[in-house]
């Protein structure tokens, strides 16, 4: 499992890769998860999560609310004692198991959408989650043991959330990916202007590594010069 360390102790474990990265975020002694796979990986996640010895998490942050994200939301909160934080936007798909119609940014994903929407409304729905927090534009960790806060990064969704570790490493959910390397725009967003100005935001945090749910982690001399293309 890939990991990074910041200067403040935090460490961030890659907990899953490849359909949807899922990421730890713990301090030792305390354990944050932030998102959460879809709903078929369930049995992997909870075998990766005993490996790291992970028998209660304080808080699972949902960077947003499709269903490679939020599919095992209520597994998680139920097995691990989870609080769930969404941004306000994306609450009620979490409560009903509704999947946001995703909207393509390229041809090819314009397609997808207009030619399958239907089938995959019907693919993507999942178990319905009560959440226990609802963040607007921030939502502060330090009262959960860490430097760290989430803000809000829309664009993909109009509820899409990113965390952010000690200045130093930010959790961007779909908001880049690092799959393709001439872009790092997910194929699929509600609004590319929103998710262009939160690059924007995300660099004057001051991260170096930026860790998306798709593909490898991105440095910020890319992200930088990604935004200079639009």
């Amino acid at each position: 499992m890939k990991s990074w360390t910041t200067s403040d102790g935090n460490k961030i474990i890659q907990v899953l890769s490849g359909r949807s990265n899922v990421i730890l975020l713990t301090n030792g002694r305390s354990h944050i998860l932030i998102d959460t796979s879809p709903g078929y990986i369930w049995n992997t996640l909870q075998k990766r999560l005993k490996k790291l010895r992970v028998e209660e998490i304080k808080l699972l942050i949902l960077t947003h609310s499709h269903f490679d994200h939020a599919a095992n939301a209520r597994k998680i909160k139920e097995r691990y004692n989870a609080r769930v934080v969404i941004h306000r936007s994306e609450a009620k798909y979490l409560t009903t198991g509704d999947n946001i119609l995703p909207t393509g940014t390229n041809p090819l994903s314009r397609f997808l959408v207009r030619v399958f929407a239907k089938q995959f409304d019907s693919y993507a729905r999942y178990e319905p989650c009560t959440f226990d927090y609802i963040i607007d534009d921030t939502f502060n960790l330090t009262g959960f043991g860490f430097n760290a806060y989430l803000m809000h990064t829309p664009g993909h969704t109009a509820g899409s959330v990113s965390l952010i570790i000690d200045n130093e490493a930010a959790i961007v959910g779909d908001t880049m990916v690092g799959i393709f390397p001439w872009t790092i725009l997910p194929p699929f967003a509600s609004d590319t202007a929103q998710l262009i100005n939160s690059w924007e935001k995300l660099l004057k945090t001051g991260c170096q590594i930026f860790i998306p749910s798709h593909g490898l982690a991105i440095k910020r001399a890319r992200v930088k010069k990604h935004s200079t293309r639009f």
